[in-house]
């Protein structure tokens, strides 16, 4: 596949979305951002990108359950980095319809547009929670889905709604499934975040769920690097990869190594609100990254307990920032 020369992101205000939109328009991509509608005029957080960005880039409000308006959006595009989803598990068990209407109808809204106006290529955005807890480790592509909460079930709905339309209709999409991605910018629903919001705040007693299942953690440019490997992968068609760091860390060891990168002396306090339901927690996750270093080149930057220290190291400087911290509500829990 040649360079795409004009490149829609959906989710492009959200997290993993903004980091990915700076790094393509600095690979020098023509970029479209597409970001949710709303009245305050926000980008979210490309309102804090450089002005070398923000002047570079083609920004469409919208909201992804729209068709009508997603169309609108990738016209004149070659290919589209689908991002935009619902991600917060605790806020799907108690409003799963909107997990629906936002992961599923929303990239069946992508699919069709693609398939309707000739799209190049789609990558669309999985998550390691469509795994559950770990049956074997690491993870290949290959093993079973089990939807343990709202959430992931909406996620496994819309990897099957993608590929269906590759096997269907021959649109070409490629599905990227990250593992737990972290860094600056996240918000404090994930775990990296809270803990090292708490302690930027002056917290030392940290407020937690569940300590002992373990993660492989990415960090975010790393795994926008995977989105840019995707998108010009011909041979990653029709096909699913995983993107991790190959190492896993239990939550309670996390805690500590956060507590040493910041000079913390800290205790931990397990909040019952913060625990998910028993058959819902994913206890082990673990990804075999091999197939995306065959068959796309890809490999860890911050790779292993080194990377993961690095990366750690890298988020915490972000959050110290009195003008980055300020943008949290560190003393409420953020489901």
């Amino acid at each position: 596949m040649r360079k795409a020369k004009k490149v829609l992101v959906t989710g492009a205000d959200g997290f993993i979305g903004s980091h990915l939109t700076e790094l393509l328009v600095k690979s020098g991509y023509d970029v479209r951002a597409f970001v949710l509608y709303n009245s305050f005029n926000s980008w979210g957080w490309l309102d804090h990108a450089p002005k070398e960005i923000t002047d570079n880039l083609d920004i469409f409000s919208g909201d992804i359950r729209d068709p009508h308006g997603v169309r609108q959006a990738m016209e004149g595009c070659d290919a589209v980095l689908h991002l935009a989803a619902l991600i917060a598990i605790p806020y799907s068990y108690h409003s799963p319809d909107t997990y629906v209407d936002t992961n599923i109808k929303g990239t069946l809204n992508i699919v069709q547009a693609a398939r309707d106006l000739g799209v190049e290529r789609v990558v669309c955005t999985s998550t390691s929670e469509v795994y559950g807890t770990a049956l074997f480790a690491p993870i290949t592509e290959e093993h079973p889905m089990q939807p343990q909460s709202p959430y992931s079930a909406t996620k496994i709905g819309a990897d099957a709604i993608a590929l269906s339309f590759y096997k269907s209709f021959d649109t070409p999409v490629s599905i990227l499934r990250p593992f737990n991605t972290y860094g600056p910018r996240q918000s404090c629903r994930a775990v990296i975040p809270t803990i090292v919001a708490q302690i930027a705040a002056g917290k030392r007693t940290i407020s937690l769920g569940a300590l002992h299942p373990t993660r492989d953690f990415s960090f975010v440019t790393d795994t926008a690097s995977g989105f840019i490997q995707a998108l010009n992968c011909d041979a990653l068609v029709g096909e699913t990869v995983n993107i991790g760091s190959n190492f896993e860390i239990s939550i309670g060891d996390l805690v500590q190594m956060i507590a040493d990168v910041m000079g913390a002396d800290i205790t931990i306090e397990c909040e019952k609100q913060r625990m998910r339901p028993d058959k819902s927690e994913v206890e082990r996750l673990l990804a075999d990254t091999q197939k995306a270093q065959k068959i796309m080149e890809w490999k860890p930057a911050y790779g292993g307990l080194d990377g993961l220290r690095r990366g750690i190291t890298e988020t915490a400087e972000w959050f110290q920032n009195p003008e980055n911290i300020k943008l949290y509500k560190t003393d409420r829990y953020n489901i």
